[in-house]
C-alpha cells in the first residue's frame, strides 16, 4: 500500500481563536465521557440538521443539544448552535451545512465533555474549504468555542465530512482525527486542545486507496487491541472503482497510511466490546445493493469483526448478518439499506456491548432498527427485537421516505449505566426529519414511553429540508 501524503506539522498555532475565552476554573471530576457536556453523569444528544437554514441562508445548518435526564433526553434544557450563535467563529453562509459531522471527548480534561461540530461547506482558501468548532462544555452546558487547528487547507476540501476523538498518539492527551476530500484526506491534529492552546502539531496523510473524491468519509474509533489507546477505524470508496473501502490505522505509527488492517467493505462502522474480553470490537455496515457498490448485498450487511491483541482477531470468524439472517427480524429486500447505520452499547446492563442497527430504507423508506445482543461468546441472534414507527408505543407513523434508521447511537441518557436508543429519521415530514428516544430496560429498549420531536421543537427553522438527524452522538 503507497502513501501519497505524510507530512508532519511542527508550527505554532495557525488558527487564532474567534474571541477570547476565559480558562475555567478546576474541575474535581475526572475526564468526562463523551457527550456528558454538564458534567452530570449523563450523556446528552447532540442532533445535526445540516440542511437548515439559517438567517435566511439555505442549508447553513444547526446543531441541537437536548441535555439528559433521569427520564432520559429532555427537550426543555437544550442549546442552540449555528454559526450565529454568540461565541461562535464564522457567520451561518449559504451551504456551510454546519452539524454534517458531531464527535465528542473532554479535550481539555476539565470535567466536561466539548463538542466537535463539522462544516464542510464552509469556504476559506477556496470553495468548500471546510473547518471544524469547538464547543465547551461546562456545568451550565455547552459555551464559547473555537476552531480546530488546520493544516492543509490548500490540499483539502471538506475538511470535517467525518470526526473522530481519542488518545490516537497514546501520549496522554486527546487527539482530532478529521476526514476530508482532495490530496490530504485524513488529518491527525495532535492534544492537547484547550481554549487557549496553540498548536501542538499533527499530521495529515492521503492514501491511493481511498482517494476517490469521497475522501475520507466516516471515521469511529476504539481500543480495538487492549493495550489502552484506540485505533481509527477509516471510511472511503476506491478510486479504480468506487468500492467501498474500510481499513483500521494506528495513528501512533507516523506513516500510518503504509501499515493499514483492511477490514470488510462498508460505509459506516461502531467500536465497542460486545464479548467482553478487554478487546473493543467492530461492526460495518454496508446498506448498498451489488448496482450500487461492488461489496454490497441484497439489501445490505453488518460485519462483525472480532478484536484481538493485534487488531482484527484472526482466530475468530466474521459475523455476517443480514436480514435473512436466522433469528434476525424481516427478510432481505431490494432497497432495504439494512447497516444504513450502527451503534454499539450496553442496552441491558449485563456488561456486554450491543448492537442497534438501521435500516433506513425498510418498506419503502420507511424505515426501521433492529437491535442485537453481546453476550461472552459474541453477538446473538437470540432475543432480537426490532422497531418501527409502527411499533406500538413508539410515536408517529412509518410513512414513505421518513428513513427511520438512517442514524441510530445507543447512550446512556439517564446515568442508570444502561444505553438508550435514539434513532434519527431525516426524511420525516418532506425532510424536516425528526428523532425518537426509546428508554432502556434490563430487557432492551421500552417502545412504551418512547419520545420524539422534531426540529421545531428545539429551536431550528423548518424552512426548505433542515434534516433533522442527519448526525447523532458518534
Amino acid at each position: 500500500m503507497r502513501s501519497r501524503i505524510a507530512s508532519t506539522v511542527l508550527a505554532a498555532a495557525l488558527t487564532p481563536l474567534a474571541l477570547a475565552l476565559s480558562v475555567p476554573a478546576a474541575h474535581a471530576a475526572p475526564a468526562a465521557a463523551p457527550y456528558d457536556f454538564n458534567g452530570d453523569g449523563r450523556a446528552d444528544l447532540a442532533i445535526g440538521a445540516p440542511g437548515a437554514t439559517v438567517a435566511g441562508q439555505a442549508r447553513a445548518g444547526a446543531v441541537t443539544v437536548v441535555y439528559g435526564s433521569a427520564s432520559g433526553p429532555k427537550t426543555s434544557t437544550r442549546t442552540l448552535l449555528t454559526q450565529n450563535t454568540a461565541g461562535m467563529p464564522g457567520a451561518a453562509e449559504a451551504d456551510d451545512a454546519f452539524g454534517s459531522a458531531l464527535a465528542s471527548a473532554d479535550l481539555n480534561t476539565d470535567g466536561y465533555a466539548d463538542l466537535l461540530v463539522g462544516t464542510p461547506g464552509e469556504d476559506g482558501s477556496d470553495n468548500n474549504d471546510g473547518t471544524v468548532t469547538i464547543v465547551w462544555g461546562s456545568a451550565s452546558g455547552l459555551s464559547g468555542a473555537r476552531t480546530l487547528f488546520s493544516f492543509f487547507s490548500t490540499d483539502y476540501d471538506r475538511y470535517g465530512q467525518a470526526l473522530a476523538a481519542g488518545d490516537f498518539d497514546a501520549d496522554g492527551d486527546v487527539d482530532v482525527a478529521v476526514g476530508s476530500t482532495g490530496p490530504v484526506t485524513l488529518s491527525l491534529v495532535a492534544g492537547p486542545i484547550t481554549r487557549s492552546s496553540s498548536s501542538n502539531g499533527g499530521s495529515g496523510s492521503g492514501n491511493d486507496w481511498w482517494a476517490s473524491a469521497n475522501g475520507v468519509t466516516h471515521l469511529s474509533s476504539g481500543d480495538v487491541t487492549g493495550d489502552g489507546h484506540p485505533r481509527v477505524v477509516l471510511h472511503g470508496r476506491a478510486a479504480h472503482d468506487g468500492a467501498a473501502t474500510t481499513a483500521l490505522a494506528d495513528m501512533k505509527i507516523s506513516n500510518y497510511t503504509d501499515w493499514l488492517q483492511r477490514l470488510p467493505s462498508g460505509f459506516v462502522s461502531a467500536v465497542g466490546d460486545i464479548d467482553d474480553d478487554g478487546h473493543a470490537d467492530i461492526v460495518v455496515g454496508n446498506d448498498r445493493e451489488t448496482s450500487a457498490d461492488p461489496g454490497g448485498t441484497l439489501g445490505g450487511r453488518v460485519t462483525v469483526v472480532y478484536g484481538g491483541p493485534e487488531g482484527p482477531d484472526p482466530g475468530r470468524a466474521l459475523l455476517t448478518l443480514t436480514q435473512d439472517t436466522a433469528g434476525v427480524p424481516g427478510a432481505s429486500e431490494k432497497g432495504d439499506r439494512f447497516g444504513s447505520d450502527v451503534s454499539l452499547g450496553d442496552v441491558n446492563g449485563d456488561g456486554y456491548a450491543d448492537l442497534a442497527i438501521g435500516a433506513a430504507g425498510e418498506n419503502g423508506s420507511a424505515g426501521a432498527v433492529t437491535v442485537l445482543y453481546g453476550s461472552a461468546s459474541g453477538l446473538t441472534t437470540k432475543g432480537a427485537t426490532s422497531y418501527t414507527q409502527n411499533t406500538t408505543g413508539v410515536p408517529g407513523t412509518s410513512e414513505n421516505g421518513d428513513r427511520f434508521g438512517e442514524r441510530v447511537t445507543l447512550t446512556d441518557h439517564t446515568g442508570d449505566h444502561r444505553a438508550d436508543l435514539s434513532v434519527s429519521a431525516p426524511g420525516e415530514n418532506s425532510g424536516d426529519g425528526a428523532v425518537w428516544s426509546l428508554r432502556s430496560t434490563a430487557t432492551g429498549p421500552a417502545a412504551s414511553g418512547s419520545t420524539s420531536f422534531g426540529p421545531g421543537t428545539t429551536g431550528i427553522s423548518t424552512s426548505g429540508a433542515p434534516g433533522y438527524g442527519t448526525a447523532l452522538n458518534s
